[in-house]
């Protein structure tokens, strides 16, 4: 029984490696990007909630762009911090710059989702950045992904950044999250005109906003954990044309602080990711379990045939991971060496945050409580 499962987890890492080689060629480097210094008018939108420890340094990065048309929605979602003092200081340096402080959540909306839907509502831009308040800009990323949008008329552009992390064991969960991610979403296939794949990254999201507007706006995906990632993929599957890019060199983003961080992080969209059903956490459980740690038990088997199939199985991981590992982070593909154990955490996470969701009887974000029942009835 070994080995079938084995074989057949062998089978899928070839299709998914080819997959991703031949995804990864339509994948374009945004570095590699002539910069614009003028164009079509921006609006960057930030919405912040208790990110005191952040966002200054987020906006003045984005304050030094070579990029010159552009204009700043700064929204302060229910802060209890400085978040809203800090704002309005920023504001006091750049006339571009607005804020919206927003004291109440409407019913039926998450609260991210609503600020950002607030302030697209006021942008003048034809281009619309929704990002988030924790991430750093180079001083050309602006210039840079303009450029590349209206050379390729496009309606949607995200860019993966590079995530840091501090300390080997969340740089190496960081990592799997991204080599999982990467066999799980196929974000590749965003770039397919073909394929009604699409995919979002929450750190960079530029939207055109006739196309925004067409689309329904946040309202669409008002009860989604998983926003930037549902924006992608509903308006690429309704006909718009998207597209992904890499920025690891322009955009870079803290991910999360520590571990335990990640962990709390992920409780809000695990559940989201895995549409709401619990045969999708078993099937991810199990499945991950299987093709990712069951083969560093098995290389020690003393059936010789099962042995070499355990040890196809990790060959054939390690050159999937270092592939992805390479042009999705900055890391080091010598993290692999801690593959096996991440598994484990990473299947943790999934069942502590699947647990959590319903015991709370909903998930709980930024200090606020979204009923399970209403996140299911809105997906």
């Amino acid at each position: 029984m070994l080995t079938i499962l084995l074989i057949a987890a062998l089978i899928v890492w070839i299709i998914f490696f080819t997959d991703a080689v031949i995804g990864f060629r339509n994948l374009d480097r945004l570095e590699e990007e002539p910069p614009i210094k003028h164009g079509p008018e921006l609006t960057i939108i930030v919405a912040a909630r208790n990110e005191e420890q952040h966002i200054q340094r987020s906006v003045m990065s984005q304050l030094e762009q070579t990029y010159q048309n552009i204009e700043w929605i700064l929204v302060n979602d229910r802060s209890n911090d400085d978040t809203g003092t800090i704002m309005e200081n920023i504001k006091n340096l750049d006339s571009r710059i607005n804020v919206i402080h927003i004291e109440q959540l409407p019913q039926g909306w998450l609260g991210k989702n609503h600020a950002l839907y607030r302030g697209a509502q006021v942008a003048s831009g034809k281009w619309l950045l929704f990002t988030d308040a924790d991430v750093h800009f180079k001083n050309n990323m602006i210039a840079k992904a303009i450029s590349y949008a209206e050379r390729l008329k496009l309606d949607h552009l995200t860019a993966a950044p590079n995530l840091n992390g501090r300390g080997i064991w969340l740089q190496s969960f960081v990592a799997f999250f991204l080599f999982g991610f990467s066999y799980f979403k196929r974000p590749w296939t965003a770039n397919n005109p073909r394929s009604k794949n699409g995919t979002g990254i929450g750190a960079f999201m530029l939207v055109s906003k006739s196309a925004y507007v067409a689309f329904g706006t946040h309202e669409v995906i008002k009860l989604r954990p998983d926003d930037d990632l549902q924006l992608g993929m509903r308006m690429k599957k309704a006909g718009f044309k998207c597209r992904i890019v890499t920025a690891l060199h322009l955009l870079e983003v803290e991910w999360y602080p520590n571990l335990k961080e990640a962990f709390i992080g992920l409780e809000k969209n695990t559940f989201a990711g895995l549409h709401y059903r619990m045969s999708m956490v078993m099937f991810a459980i199990v499945g991950t379990f299987i093709s990712q740690v069951l083969p560093f038990f098995t290389v020690f088997s003393t059936n010789q045939p099962l042995q070499l199939i355990s040890l196809a199985n990790i060959a054939l991981i390690a050159f999937f991971y270092t592939y992805i590992i390479k042009r999705m982070t900055r890391f080091s593909p010598v993290l692999f060496l801690l593959f096996p154990l991440t598994a484990i955490l990473f299947i943790y996470s999934i069942i502590r945050a699947s647990f959590l969701t319903f015991k709370r009887g909903g998930i709980i974000w930024r200090g606020t409580k979204y009923k399970l029942s209403d996140l299911r009835g809105r997906k």
